[in-house]
C-alpha cells in the first residue's frame, strides 16, 4: 500500500504493487511548496504514516493538538479545522525531514468547498467522508510521496 499526492491535479492516489486502487480531490497549500518553518508549505519528497488519530470519531469531529474536542463542526467558516481523522506524516529525506515537527497531516476539513484547489496551510485537506475511507485503508508506516 502507498499514497501519492499530486499537487498540479490535486489528487491523492492510493495505490497497491503499482495499481490505482483509489483517487481523491484534495487540496494542498495554498502558499505553495517547501518545508521551510513557519511558511504553511506543503514539502515535497517521500513520507510515511507516523501516527494516525480519530479512531471511531463521528464525522466532523474537531482535533486541536491531535485530541478530539467533544466538537462536531459543520462545514463552512473561515477557520481552518482539523476534522474527522488523521494521518499524521513523517519526512524520509534531509529536505522534508522536519515535517513531523511542522505538524503536517492528512486530514478532513470543513471547507469541502476548497477541496480541488490550494487552500490549506500546509497539510492535504480531504473531503471528511474521503479521510474516513482512507485512513480504515492505510497502516501506520504506509509510504506516502508529494510530487508536483
Amino acid at each position: 500500500m502507498s499514497l501519492l499526492v499530486n499537487v498540479a491535479r490535486q489528487t491523492l492516489e492510493l495505490r497497491e504493487d503499482g495499481r490505482l486502487l483509489r483517487q481523491f480531490p484534495i487540496s494542498t497549500s495554498r502558499f505553495g511548496l517547501g518545508s521551510e518553518p513557519g511558511s504553511f508549505k506543503t514539502p515535497l519528497g517521500k513520507f510515511a504514516v507516523s501516527e494516525k488519530h480519530g479512531a471511531g470519531a463521528p464525522l466532523g469531529a474537531h482535533f486541536v493538538s491531535r485530541q478530539f474536542t467533544g466538537n462536531i463542526a459543520g462545514l463552512g467558516g473561515d477557520e481552518d479545522l482539523v476534522l474527522t481523522r488523521i494521518l499524521w506524516l513523517e519526512g524520509l529525506e534531509p529536505g522534508n525531514a522536519n515535517t513531523k515537527d511542522r505538524y503536517i497531516y492528512i486530514h478532513g476539513t470543513n471547507q469541502e468547498q476548497l477541496i480541488g484547489t490550494p487552500a490549506s496551510h500546509g497539510c492535504v485537506r480531504m473531503k471528511n467522508a474521503d479521510i474516513c475511507e482512507l485512513y480504515d485503508l492505510v497502516p501506520e508506516g504506509t509510504p506516502i510521496e508529494i510530487v508536483v
